[in-house]
């Protein structure tokens, strides 16, 4: 048995409601075990036979929208894989820690193709700036969230693909908890060392 972290779109949004006691138990019965929920935004951790992901990402995409009566995707990673979501710096860390400044993770399907990443490029600007690594997109927002021009319905249109979006400080608690230990250290060993490089042009 493989440990999972599924990321839900569509959870607690919206005027969608889904208490997390339920949500456990739509994936219990899917025959996964160990499941547990971490805080309410839709983040499930459950252990499965190890398969192909892309089908198990189908399968409880499926298997929630039967039971919920809307489309709730499931963007599935691995503990290691998370852990190297939080060691990757995509922006300095004086950007990210600075006051006012929030650290977001979008999480994709797949890599966006090159065209979509090119136009993540050309939305920089004072405000907002995205780093695309995988299938993650890093969004430092240097504003409030209500006030940054690009709205979480314009990244989608952008991205093209369904994407749920996670605050990095939930990310690295969800991280410290479930990925902790050798799965941890084996991808932190392949992230990119941490530096305190300038943006160009600052």
């Amino acid at each position: 048995m493989q440990r999972y972290i599924a990321f839900l779109r569509a959870i607690n949004v919206g005027g969608h409601t889904v208490k997390m006691a339920e949500l456990r138990v739509l994936f219990e019965r899917l025959g996964f075990r160990n499941v547990e929920t971490f805080i309410a935004s839709g983040n499930v951790i459950f252990e499965a036979p190890v398969g192909n992901l892309l089908q198990l990402e189908e399968q409880i995409g499926r298997h929630l929208q039967k039971s919920l009566g809307y489309e709730a995707t499931a963007f599935i990673r691995t503990p290691a894989e998370v852990a190297a979501i939080v060691a990757h710096e995509a922006f300095p860390v004086e950007e990210v820690d600075a006051p006012g400044n929030t650290l977001f993770v979008v999480f994709l399907p797949s890599p966006p193709k090159d065209a979509v990443k090119r136009e993540l490029r050309g939305f920089r600007s004072e405000l907002d700036e995205f780093v695309v690594n995988g299938r993650e997109v890093y969004w430092l927002c240097r504003t409030k969230l209500s006030d940054s021009p690009y709205s979480r319905p314009l990244l989608a249109k952008t991205l093209g693909v369904p994407a749920t979006v996670r605050n990095m400080n939930s990310v690295r608690k969800l991280a410290a908890k479930y990925a902790s230990g050798v799965e941890r250290e084996a991808e932190v060993k392949t992230a990119r060392p941490r530096s305190r490089r300038r943006m160009p042009g600052r």
